[in-house]
């Protein structure tokens, strides 16, 4: 059985995420921007991290946004600047990309795993307060796959137990929950641009947003050594010192900044590079573009694949989700893999080993069957190309090989 009409065609090479071709229509523009940086010697704190900071914020309606160095640091710097350390606890999901739970326990803090949903793969709300301890400082929700995470529920119960919330939005930029831009709903949330992601940069970069004064004054010292005016305006806030810090107008981060020498608290080097910054100035115009191809395409294969035997993407269509990857569910991964492979075509598994049973969290005690959504998925789940840059006939070739009595 063939889907669709299609009539065999000589093998196509579709990589899961087509980066070149990209590249191919941002290429003057790219060029030119990164000739005006180098030849402007501001390579760090620059004219394009600040439009880009500013730009970010009216897109994702914050109030403040600090760019750093990647998404993990995101992360780290945002549970740092919440004060959470050795002996407190985060809850978030099993099912996700390492660094989600990596950043809490680089922190010192212990990330308590509460299992996703089927439908959506993001972590279960109903399950999420039989978790909270005296220990619990903070609900680390993951928008996965660019599809936001319960944000009502979560935010109700971190309220009723004094927690902070922060979304992991490093799939989602450009994702909406009710009307409500991802990013701009909890405490703090923190976003990824590295190269795979629906805004992403040649390299890696990384974005904290927040509307709160005082957790953005601590991220900007943070993310710099604690050092300087920010390390001095963070210092105060958190020594409770009423004394006004003026900044220093023209600063040259890049060769000399003199203040740069005094430091206030202990941080990190994460800075967003200029260069990174004003690819993404360029990039971030066409971000409601690409996203919404991704909408157009899942949209296709959701209606292609309707009737198979594949399980698909189950979403709540009063939300904006941006299809960071299109997840198919197979009872016969292996068979379809090879399948995907003779044919040229790109796929990735996300997520094979779910968190709680990685290696590294072996001590932790948990086992098989503990989180048994996590672990349903992980032996199931596989990304096909959503691509923005994806042709009509790539689609078309990308269907004709679910051939349901070969696969299944």
């Amino acid at each position: 059985m063939i889907i669709g009409d299609y009539k065999e065609k000589s093998m196509m090479n579709i990589p899961l995420l087509n980066l070149k071709r990209q590249y191919k229509y941002l290429k003057n523009d790219i060029e030119k921007v990164i000739s005006e940086i180098l030849e402007s010697g501001s390579y760090i704190n620059g004219p394009y991290t600040k439009k880009l900071e500013e730009k970010l914020k009216e897109y994702l309606n914050v109030k403040h946004v600090i760019g750093v160095a990647n998404g993990t640091d995101a992360l780290v710097i945002t549970l740092k600047s919440l004060g959470i350390k050795e002996g407190d606890e985060v809850i978030t999901t099993p099912f996700t990309f390492f660094a989600t739970a990596e950043a809490i326990s680089m922190v010192g803090a212990k990330p308590v795993f509460v299992d996703v949903r089927l439908e959506d793969f993001n972590i279960d709300s109903e399950k999420i307060e039989i978790a909270i301890t005296d220990k619990t400082k903070a609900i680390m929700p993951v928008h996965i796959f660019g599809t936001p995470a319960d944000m009502d529920k979560i935010n109700e119960i971190a309220q009723r137990y004094n927690l902070y919330v922060i979304e992991d939005a490093c799939q989602a930029i450009g994702a909406k929950y009710k009307g409500e831009m991802v990013g701009s709903i909890g405490d703090a949330a923190c976003f990824s641009f590295f190269p795979t992601k629906n805004l992403g940069t040649y390299g890696d970069g990384g974005l904290i947003t927040t509307n709160n004064d005082e957790i953005a004054s601590v991220c900007r010292a943070l993310k710099a050594h604690g050092s300087g005016v920010q390390g001095e305006i963070a210092f105060n806030f958190l020594n409770n010192i009423q004394k006004e810090v003026s900044e220093e107008k023209n600063v040259d981060d890049t060769v000399y900044n003199p203040k740069k020498y005094y430091n206030y608290l202990i941080g990190y080097n994460s800075r967003l590079d200029e260069l990174h910054a004003g690819i993404l100035n360029i990039k971030l115009d066409y971000l409601d573009k690409w996203n919404d191809k991704r909408i157009e395409n899942a949209k296709y294969f959701d209606e292609k694949l309707e009737n198979t035997e594949f399980k698909l993407m189950n979403l709540d269509e009063k939300n904006k989700n941006v299809y960071h990857m299109y997840i198919l569910q197979s009872e016969n991964r292996e068979k379809l893999i090879e399948k995907l492979e003779k044919n040229g075509i790109g796929y990735g598994i996300y997520y094979p080993v779910p968190l709680h049973l990685q290696k590294v969290y072996k001590e932790m005690g948990y086992k098989e069957g503990d989180m048994p959504n996590s672990e349903y998925l992980s032996k199931r789940t596989i990304a096909i190309p959503v691509d923005p840059e994806l042709t009509e006939e790539e689609k078309e070739y990308i269907l004709n090989i679910f051939k349901i009595e070969e696969i299944l």
